[in-house]
């Protein structure tokens, strides 16, 4: 089975995900954006989710995780839990 791991960070608006996406591409780090940012416990961990597979995550965080390349920052991604900028560790 395929495996990948992944952080994220969860914000309440679309507006909010994409200027800390400029942030962290102009060179701020994702984990500190992360713990400052994220509504999501996860936070506490620089937004780090660990190893999981397919289907254990909602299904349009699912599609970005098991498609898009390793190391590259993605979002923003709309689920119902809000928007999330993301980036995938690892996939196996």
């Amino acid at each position: 089975m395929t495996t990948a791991t992944a952080r994220h960070i969860l914000v309440d608006s679309e507006e909010q995900c994409l200027q800390l996406k400029d942030r962290i591409a102009n060179g701020e780090d994702f984990g500190d954006i992360a713990r400052e940012f994220s509504s999501c416990p996860s936070k506490a961990q620089g937004g780090d989710l660990g190893q999981f597979g397919p289907g254990m995550m909602v299904k349009e965080f699912d599609a970005v995780v098991f498609s898009a390349d390793v190391n590259t920052l993605q979002g923003p991604v709309k689920t119902q839990f809000g928007y999330h900028l993301l980036e995938v560790i690892s996939r196996n």
